[in-house]
């Protein structure tokens, strides 16, 4: 995408896991992870629906490499697939869980919790990790008559990626704002993870490109 879009009635932009956790000094931290929340903010002044996502995950949480005294980033099979196994991180009610100070909520129409069932993961805005256990998100943005989604956050080749995979698959039109997210790049999912989001029909832009 190489012009000027300006948001419709009809678009949301859809901030993805921009949490301590996911920031410089976090548990998880994604490499300069910080950075998005300035774009993130202006980006949240040009459209007139925002919605917000937090990983929520309770203590003893399936992903945690801690759970299956197993290594972090290492692979293991669950009844739903394989899962990479995450240090803990956005534990309920922890400092790791917040949003970055930094980042302006006023403006959030909603704030969507994910992650929060203990046998399963969820880096998806729309599904758990199972592919089939709905969040509700697709449900809300059709009966808001929201159509086109323009998302960012964190990380780009996880939850970002598989939002976007799953906005497509709900039948909603998904540009991905690139320059507004940041990756973990484990293993080269980054490269993975963009070249199915365009495979899907993902429209991938910078932040420029708004306005």
């Amino acid at each position: 995408m190489s012009f000027k879009v300006t948001p419709m009635e009809d678009d949301a932009l859809v901030v993805i896991d921009v949490q301590n956790d996911f920031c410089p000094g976090g548990s998880l931290a994604v490499s300069k992870g910080d950075e998005v929340v300035p774009l993130i903010n202006t980006l949240m002044g040009q459209f007139r629906h925002v919605v917000l996502t937090q990983d929520w995950h309770p203590a003893g949480h399936s992903s945690f490499a801690s759970t299956h005294k197993g290594q972090p980033f290492t692979s293991i099979k669950l009844d739903y697939g394989d899962q990479t196994l995450w240090p803990d991180h956005c534990v309920q009610g922890t400092k790791g869980a917040e949003f970055h100070a930094g980042l302006k909520l006023t403006g959030a129409e909603l704030i969507l919790r994910k992650g929060f069932r203990k046998p399963i993961d969820s880096y998806s805005a729309f599904y758990e990790n199972d592919k089939v256990t709905r969040t509700g998100l697709a449900g809300y943005l059709r009966d808001r008559g929201l159509k086109r989604l323009f998302l960012c956050g964190l990380a780009t080749d996880f939850c970002v990626a598989w939002s976007a995979l799953d906005g497509r698959r709900e039948g909603f039109q998904v540009v991905v704002l690139e320059d507004a997210s940041r990756a973990i790049d484990l293993n080269g999912s980054l490269a993975a993870a963009r070249a199915e989001m365009v495979k899907a029909g993902v429209a991938l832009t910078a932040s420029d490109h708004i306005g």
